[in-house]
């Protein structure tokens, strides 16, 4: 394994503060943030400086039921040696469905969803993950990611499936010990568990961030200080194995210096107090496993986990009705969690929009959101919603509205249509759906 050391995540906002930390030994990147030909001279700066460098990826969607975009893996491997990097992480998660295989709308979760931990599940993430270990130049290592909502009629717990997906598949594992606090909170699930059945030996490095409570729901926020818990968690962890790296992930409300390298020095403690308690290894427990397999997923598991991951995504995004087994509840937290989510990303992207709207920002796009499923991206996202607030001729401010109008035509290279024409259009598209 790369001995990694103490890092940090790096972000554009708070590029300035990272150079700045004392002691670090390397950074994560969001692999989909930076271009392999154009490296932000932060990064290059530090690099320079002999820090490793890790893409983080978070749209391959290994555990949905399509095999790889080889696009996005190509690109992936890009970035992997422009960086450098000694390995690439991406996440065991799906973050789209629908389409050909299910002969359903494509529709895009803008965020992480939960892989069902079912054999189905597993069968068709292990050749997902297998596609990718070969169009990668290095090795590959996956997250355990947090969740809100629980998939009904699960056969193995998240221990057991991420062993036996490390025993199919030699795949690397890059557990967030913040998660396994959030999937403690939200689903019931012991973290000491988890840890007891992980194949430690397997461990690539270790994740670390704060999040918020509210309403009895654990947010993994990453714009918030790194509780006591879940430092109580790598605590856990460390007393059991020694982890090649630790990272600290910031994504929003950026600290000053000083309070960062406050909360990496805390991390760097935990680990060494740890470090000198008894160790518990956790090798995994013995697997109860239906008949062998055959190596490549069976047509017959991506279709049925493809009408899974699909209706329940169509139940998040495009208002259809629940699937059976859900907590209806806690799918109204998730789906209010994407909608949010997927207004500050535009935000992001898209920073003239909440200037032009203002303080009726979020609450526009919100509204859109409900009757306008992500499908094309966060930057096309952000283009039709400019486009659905003129055909509406909002907002109300004209000055407002003619600077909308203007930011709208520069990127789109044509006038906004008119609210007749966007209402054939959505019966148009309505027929076709049909």
């Amino acid at each position: 394994m790369t001995e990694l050391g103490t890092g940090i995540g790096w972000r554009p906002e708070m590029a300035d503060a990272v150079e700045a930390l004392p002691g670090l030994d390397w950074v994560e990147v969001v692999a989909e943030n930076i271009c392999a030909g154009h490296l932000p001279d932060a990064l290059r700066r530090l690099r320079a400086r002999g820090v490793t460098v890790v893409p983080h990826g978070v749209s391959l969607g290994l555990g949905g039921a399509d095999r790889p975009d080889e696009g996005r893996l190509a690109g992936l491997a890009e970035t992997a040696l422009a960086l450098g990097a000694p390995m690439v992480t991406e996440h065991i998660a799906f973050v789209r469905a629908g389409g050909p295989l299910t002969a359903s709308p494509a529709l895009e979760a803008g965020h992480l969803l939960p892989v069902p931990r079912t054999w189905d599940a597993l069968e068709v993430l292990c050749e997902n993950v297998r596609i990718a270990q070969e169009a990668l130049p290095v090795p590959l290592a996956l997250e355990n990611i947090a969740a809100l909502i629980s998939w009904p009629d699960e056969e193995l717990t998240e221990g057991r499936f991420l062993a036996e997906l490390v025993a199919r598949t030699g795949v690397r594992l890059l557990v967030d010990v913040a998660n396994l606090h959030t999937n403690r909170v939200n689903r019931g699930e012991d973290p000491a568990r988890a840890l007891d059945e992980l194949p430690l030996d397997a461990l690539a490095y270790v994740h670390v961030a704060g999040g918020v409570e509210r309403d009895g729901v654990w947010h993994d926020s990453h714009a918030h200080p790194v509780p006591r818990p879940v430092l109580d968690i790598l605590a856990d962890l460390a007393s059991r194995t020694d982890p090649p790296g630790v990272l600290l992930e910031r994504d929003d409300d950026f600290p000053p210096v000083r309070e960062l390298a406050a909360e990496l020095t805390a991390i760097r403690d935990t680990v060494a107090s740890a470090a000198g308690r008894a160790a518990r290894p956790g090798a995994g427990a013995p697997l109860t496993r239906p008949p062998a397999r055959a190596a490549a997923a069976s047509a017959g598991a991506r279709e049925r986990l493809g009408l899974a991951q699909a209706a329940l995504l169509s139940a998040l995004v495009a208002g259809t009705p629940a699937p059976e087994g859900f907590d209806h509840r806690r799918l109204g937290v998730q789906s209010r969690a994407l909608a949010g989510k997927r207004a500050g990303i535009v935000a992001k992207v898209a920073p003239e929009l909440p200037g032009i709207l203002g303080e009726g920002y979020r609450a526009a796009f919100l509204s859109y959101a409900a009757r306008r499923p992500l499908r094309g991206g966060h930057r096309r996202d952000a283009l039709d919603f400019a486009e659905h607030l003129l055909a509406a001729g909002q907002p109300a401010d004209r000055a407002a509205r003619r600077r909308l109008d203007l930011w709208w035509r520069e990127r789109a290279g044509a006038r906004p249509p008119r609210r007749a024409t966007r209402l054939v259009r959505g019966a148009r598209a309505a027929l076709t759906r049909g």
